[in-house]
Formats: structure tokens, C-alpha cells, sequence
């Protein structure tokens, strides 16, 4: 792997790089990491936010719920522990076989398809609720194509709730410390940062879009955006996490959760005939 640049890409071109990435790092990850998602846990982000405390999702048992780039499927676990009828879509393969492990460990299942969010293998109208914690969304360098995929999926009144880096943070460097609170970039740069192979070719994508961005494309979607969070950093929460930390995470906000729902058709109130 060479140095990280920034420079365009396309969207194929970052799915096939991004999958790359996780089925290669995928062991890393849930190793590090493991412990403080928990197996049957639903944590929206590295300051540790929990659904079981935000109750962002509302209530969920009964019903059906897709979670988008679920990783190993701890959210869609937790989920089904509390009666939902969850299944989840993720890119890496390898991800799904830890899923896969997690599910033999513990005793609860989750349904899961090696999947992208522009192409959601999930019948239209079906979905009362969709969520990604940190999954797919990160990674999208077109937003609308997945922001309609969702839409097309969710029954009217159905809801989307993700979590992603929250847009400020592409001002500052990769550093979670003191050093990391000095502005190097602009905001208005949407230059996608990209980690190349020997060959020179994205090894690794994470794009950049404002917050304007994503709120014009949840809308362009056909979406209604319901509620904004930007959770703070938990005095007691000393856990650094690639970027996240308290020292920054007491200044700047590192995460944006994003809360919309599929409008429900008002009643067609032409005369009969």
C-alpha cells in the first residue's frame, strides 16, 4: 500500500477497491474492534452512542428491518434479539463470514446477502426500516443512487437512520490528538481521499460530501429528513478509535446521524368517475 492522495474516482471503481479493502482487513478489524461493538450490540459510532439509550430506531420488534453495510451484523443481531425482523447487505465477504461466525456463537441468526447499497437485493415496499451504523454510506462517491435504492425498498411512513464521519472532519488531518485540530483542507474540497497499491490503482476510497450534499440528496430521493444528531463525546468515553478520540471529540463533532422517512401519499381526493 502507498501513501494516501486525493483524487477523483468512480463509483465502480471505489466498490471494487473498498471490497478489496475489507475482505483484507476484515480480521484486523473485528478484532480491534470486536469487543466494543459487542456481538449482539447496536452502537452508532466511535463515541459509543447505543440504540438502546437513543432510541433512535423507535420501536422495533416486529418489524422488518435491513441493515445496509451491516459488517458482521452485530446491529441486525441486537435487533433480532429485540424482536425485529432484521436481515443485512454488505460488500465484504469476508465481513459476512464473521457474521456468519457471530451467528454460530451466539445463537441468533442474521439473514445477510453480499450486496452494495446501490443494488439492494430487497423487494420494493418491503422494508418498515432501514439503518448503518458506519456501514455502506461512508463510502459512497454518488449518494442519490443509494438514497433512491432505500426509497424504493421502505413502505410509506418507512424510516432510514444512518450514521457517517461527520462532514467538519474533513477540514482537519487523520489525528485524533491536539495536532488534529488545525484546518488543512477546505470543506468545500470533495476530492475523494484514496489509498493506492503498488499499481497506482484506489486501494482504498472514502469520499468527501458536505453536509448541503447529503441533505439535498436525501431529499433528491424522495425522502423527508426528520431529525440531525451530531453526538457529543462522553466525558467518562477515553476510547480512541482511528481518528475519534476525546481529545478532538470534545471540541469537534465526529459523527452526523441522519434520521428521514418515506412520505406516506396523501389520500386521492378526486371525485369518483
Amino acid at each position: 500500500m502507498t501513501g494516501p492522495v486525493f483524487r477523483s474516482v468512480d463509483a465502480d471503481a471505489a466498490v471494487a477497491a473498498n471490497r478489496r479493502d475489507w475482505d483484507r482487513t476484515s480480521d484486523d478489524y473485528q478484532a480491534e474492534h470486536g469487543d466494543f461493538l459487542g456481538d449482539v450490540g447496536f452502537v452508532w459510532c466511535p463515541e459509543g452512542l447505543r440504540e438502546p439509550q437513543a432510541g433512535l430506531l423507535g420501536a422495533v420488534r416486529g418489524r422488518r428491518v435491513l441493515e445496509i453495510g451491516c459488517g458482521a451484523g452485530q446491529c441486525a443481531r441486537w435487533l433480532i434479539s429485540q424482536g425485529a425482523r432484521a436481515v443485512g447487505v454488505d460488500l465484504s465477504f469476508r465481513q459476512l463470514q464473521h457474521s456468519r461466525r457471530i451467528d454460530l456463537d451466539t445463537g441468533i441468526g442474521v439473514p445477510a446477502a453480499c450486496a452494495t447499497a446501490t443494488a439492494l437485493p430487497i423487494a420494493s415496499g418491503s422494508i418498515d426500516l432501514a439503518c448503518s451504523a458506519f456501514g455502506a454510506f461512508p463510502f459512497l462517491v454518488d449518494l442519490e443512487p443509494a438514497l433512491r435504492e432505500v426509497a424504493r425498498i421502505l413502505v410509506p411512513g418507512g424510516r432510514l437512520v444512518f450514521s457517517i464521519v461527520h462532514p467538519s472532519r474533513w477540514m482537519f488531518p487523520d489525528d485524533p490528538s491536539a495536532a488534529g485540530l488545525t484546518v488543512v483542507r477546505s470543506y468545500f474540497d470533495r476530492t475523494p481521499y484514496v489509498e493506492t497499491g503498488p499499481d497506482g490503482e484506489p486501494a482504498y476510497v472514502e469520499p468527501h460530501h458536505t453536509l448541503s450534499d447529503w441533505t439535498r440528496a436525501v431529499v433528491a430521493a424522495g425522502l423527508d429528513i426528520v431529525d440531525l444528531q451530531e453526538p457529543p463525546w462522553p466525558a467518562t468515553h477515553d476510547r480512541v478509535w482511528g481518528a475519534w478520540g476525546p481529545v478532538r471529540g470534545a471540541l469537534v463533532p465526529g459523527t452526523l446521524i441522519v434520521s428521514a422517512r418515506k412520505p406516506v401519499p396523501a389520500a386521492d381526493s378526486r371525485p369518483d368517475g
